[in-house]
């Protein structure tokens, strides 16, 4: 099998947890099987793909059975939460597609990289935390925690609770680069920098884990033009973008040229909870020299690749 375009393929939150769905392992096994069908498709056809993937609820898990437990065992900080979570989202991606290829006789294996990030220790974000992680509390509980601890930050989020808020720093580069890049030279399809990666900032000639969490599709992005892709594809929930989004002359986009892009961000038609980070990263991507990126529905992916849907993001 000759390999054609190297492509990053980010996966949505909802390509491993559904709303609505508990969270057991059995519904998240079977999330993932329908995606990585998707996967093994492009691989089929001829593309190197790596693989990124949110962690928001399996985190969120984790930290919660911290919380509940942390009289009996010590609770582990959020940098260790998150590698916990790409372990355990690695895992069944991983398994799921060395079954997919065994079963369509893709002849390749599949290999997971627990993923540092590395983000300046002075980033504003440290001061400014904005991003909520975790379970919702109420306000009364919310108070409690924040009496026990007057550094952390809580906000009401979206009206179903209260949350705590940590910093959401830039990416600036991957700290396993040259490892993937070696495995991607092997044909070893390679799951990586999953949840936007584990923030570390240098410290004494090393790196040290930090309380933060990264944007999952600027980790995505990052990790598309270190490791030189021709693609970067973002997984989602719907079909397009699009702008003026629920309205009745909402329009569905096709294509956008940088200039397009970066004028319907000026012109907030693009959530910051959703739409926006996503198509900011593609901005970033493209500039950074990609061939294109696209956004589309987990369900299109292969589609979407050969150019029959989602919107593809040009320069």
């Amino acid at each position: 099998m000759k390999f054609s375009k190297r492509v990053v393929v980010a996966l949505g939150g909802n390509a491993i947890l559904r709303p609505k769905e508990k969270g057991s392992s059995e519904e998240q096994f079977n999330n993932v099987e329908k995606t990585c069908r998707q996967i093994a498709g492009m691989i089929k056809k001829g593309f190197k793909v790596v693989i990124t993937h949110g962690n928001g609820p399996q985190v969120g898990n984790i930290l919660m059975q911290n919380e509940n437990a942390k009289d009996i065992v010590p609770a582990m900080p959020l940098d260790v939460c998150g590698a916990e979570s790409q372990g355990q989202i690695g895992y069944m991606i991983q398994q799921r597609l060395d079954n997919l290829f065994k079963e369509m006789s893709i002849p390749y294996s599949v290999a997971t990289i627990i993923t540092q990030v590395v983000v300046d220790k002075n980033d504003s974000a440290f001061t400014h935390p904005t991003k909520p992680i975790g379970p919702f509390y109420t306000e009364k509980e919310a108070k409690e925690f924040i009496k026990k601890n007057q550094k952390e930050k809580w906000i009401e989020d979206s009206g179903r609770g209260w949350r705590k808020v940590v910093p959401s720093p830039e990416p600036i580069g991957i700290v396993e680069k040259e490892a993937i890049k070696a495995l991607l030279e092997k044909d070893v399809v390679v799951i990586a920098s999953g949840g936007g990666g584990i923030p570390v900032i240098k410290k004494d000639g090393g790196f040290q884990g930090v309380k933060a969490v990264i944007d999952k599709d600027l980790a995505g992005e990052r990790l598309a033009s270190d490791v030189r892709t021709d693609i970067f594809m973002m997984l989602t929930d719907v079909p397009k973008v699009a702008i003026n989004f629920g309205k009745s002359y909402q329009k569905d986009l096709d294509r956008m040229n940088l200039s397009q892009a970066k004028t319907y961000l000026k012109e907030d038609h693009f959530s910051p909870g959703s739409m926006g980070p996503k198509v900011k990263a593609a901005i970033k991507f493209v500039e950074s020299g990609g061939e294109y990126a696209i956004i589309c529905s987990s369900k299109q992916a292969l589609d979407a690749l050969e150019g029959k849907a989602g919107t593809r993001i040009v320069a």
